[in-house]
């Protein structure tokens, strides 16, 4: 029986194989006692299962690097007749936050501000710290002359202990003091000095406690409810906050307003948080960006996914409107949600009069920067969706009571695609503050840029057309006073600073945006 099994398949087989691989499979058939292998597992072998590994605790795994030749072929063995590029999304990079669990605000800031302002003038009196040379780097265990003024400056400031061994080198005590003064400052944390660490090492004392001093006083008047769990946002260190129980619980890197578009001081309350929002167009970004884009490209709006409507909301063709004038400011031109929506699946409400809010964003590169000053006024936050769990939390779940919104449920309540509400049962307090000196309760200052020429008036305001550089802070540029009539022709001693008169708020708004509705009246 077993000879007229072999014939019957070799019979079957003899039209479609090659003789070796036929003879091959009958071999190996006579040799274990079975019938050879169906046509198939010959001819595209199945890869050998290994059996199952045991259960092993997950950890993170670094990224492994690329390979040397971008072009190899990692599988030469079996290569593809057709390579793809993978579609696949690159990994979400954002910049390093400081782990200090001390909030950038807490009831005590306002004094302790105060106080640290006063140490500094009286530092700057003292004739402040020593200039460091322009060209100084340094890494660990080098010798440097400029090493003994390092020294002094961070003794200080606190950052070096009085009773630290003299030395000319950077040793690790000196290693651990220029960490704490690159974490005081808000620059990466190694320890090392290069550029931008020298360039914040080399702002004078008298500037430091002008921005202190600066900083306290836009605190002054202040009626922030602190409470056991409230948000905030320092717009020169682009994070947000979320402190509960006077510590920091999570902080996230944000982007904010760019200098020509800066984003405002708010003090209100965190009242819903919206999934899948559609952003409502405000009426500066009609005139100054849409209207000169659709005279280019008459197919921008459909292209966005953004509806033009009417009175009583009724959708209007674009091709029909004269794009030369600006008729197109009295229409409402609405984005629907969506992954590619301005304000990205998540709006974080928070009713004030700016009409600013959070949100996410499609545009998630600029996490990645140490410079993130680039939004139209709002606040787009990293990780949102974490910072939304945590604002949900106590806040009733969608699968009713009992339930709770954590990560699979905010997640699930977005894939939907559906204009979600949800609105918290206890509003949580948040404000966006400008500190770009600030003090701690255990007496440690910390400094940001000035990147909107807050601090100085008269001084530079960077431009948006340059990213600026992260140097601790801006130095004041002179003015020109202006010439009265018959006056002679300005001297170098008029060029002194001179006092700026307040910048007047942006009245992009009209005052129908504020009204309750998807508050998109500052774009993201």
């Amino acid at each position: 029986m077993m000879v007229l099994r072999m014939v019957s398949t070799a019979s079957r087989l003899r039209a479609g194989l090659p003789p070796l691989l036929l003879g091959f499979g009958l071999s190996a058939a006579l040799a274990q006692g079975a019938p050879p292998a169906p046509p198939a597992a010959i001819v595209a072998p199945a890869p050998v299962q290994q059996p199952a590994p045991l259960p092993q605790p997950v950890t993170a795994a670094p990224i492994p690097a690329p390979p040397a030749n971008p072009g190899a072929n990692p599988l030469a063995e079996a290569p593809t007749q057709n390579p793809k590029k993978s579609r696949e999304a690159a990994p979400l990079v954002y910049a390093r936050v400081s782990a200090d669990p001390v909030p950038t605000l807490n009831p005590r800031t306002f004094l302790d501000t105060l106080r640290a302002a006063e140490r500094y003038a009286a530092f700057a009196e003292a004739g402040g710290w020593e200039r460091l040379p322009d060209t100084l780097v340094l890494k660990p265990g080098e010798r440097n002359p400029a090493i003994p003024s390092l020294r002094h400056h961070l003794t200080l400031t606190g950052d070096l202990p009085p009773d630290a061994p003299a030395s000319d080198r950077l040793d690790p005590v000196l290693i651990a003091a220029v960490t704490a003064f690159q974490g005081r400052h808000g620059l990466p944390e190694t320890g090392l000095v290069g550029r931008q660490t020298l360039a914040a090492l080399n702002v004078p004392a008298d500037i430091r406690q002008r921005q202190l001093a600066a900083s306290a006083a836009r605190l002054m008047g202040s009626k922030f409810p602190f409470g056991e769990r409230y948000v905030v946002v320092n717009i020169p260190s682009a994070t947000v906050e979320a402190v509960e129980g006077g510590v920091v619980a999570r902080r996230y890197v944000a982007v904010v307003g760019s200098p020509d578009k800066a984003t405002p001081a708010v003090e209100t309350r965190i009242t819903d948080i919206n999934f899948n929002p559609t952003w409502t167009v405000p009426v500066s970004v009609v005139k100054n960006e849409i209207i000169p884009r659709m005279r280019k490209e008459p197919g921008y709006l459909a292209k966005n996914h953004i509806r033009m409507l009417g009175p009583g909301n009724v959708e209007v063709d674009p091709t029909k409107i004269d794009w030369k004038g600006e008729k197109a400011v009295n229409y409402t031109l609405r984005q629907d949600s969506g992954f590619d929506n301005s304000l990205g699946q998540v709006r974080i409400d928070m009713p004030n009069r700016h009409a600013v809010y959070m949100h996410d964003t499609p545009s998630k590169s600029l996490f990645s920067r140490n410079v993130r000053f680039h939004s139209h006024g709002c606040v787009r936050v990293g990780q949102v969706k974490e910072f939304v769990g945590w604002l949900l939390q106590g806040s009733e779940g969608p699968n009713g009571p009992g339930s709770a919104w954590g990560a699979i449920e905010i997640e699930t309540g977005i894939a939907d695609g559906e204009r979600r509400d949800i609105k918290l049962p206890r509003p949580v307090p948040v404000t966006f503050v400008y500190l770009t000196g600030y003090a701690t309760p255990d007496g440690r200052a910390h400094f940001r840029d000035d990147i909107y020429g807050l601090d100085t008036p008269g001084g530079p305001v960077p431009s948006a057309a340059t990213e600026p550089a992260t140097t601790g802070a801006i130095a004041p540029r002179p003015a020109i006073r202006p010439a009265r009539a018959g006056q002679r022709p300005p001297a170098a001693a008029d060029l002194t600073p001179a006092v700026a008169p307040p910048r007047p708020r942006r009245a992009s708004v009209p005052a129908a945006d504020y009204a309750p509705r998807p508050p998109g009246s500052i774009p993201n």
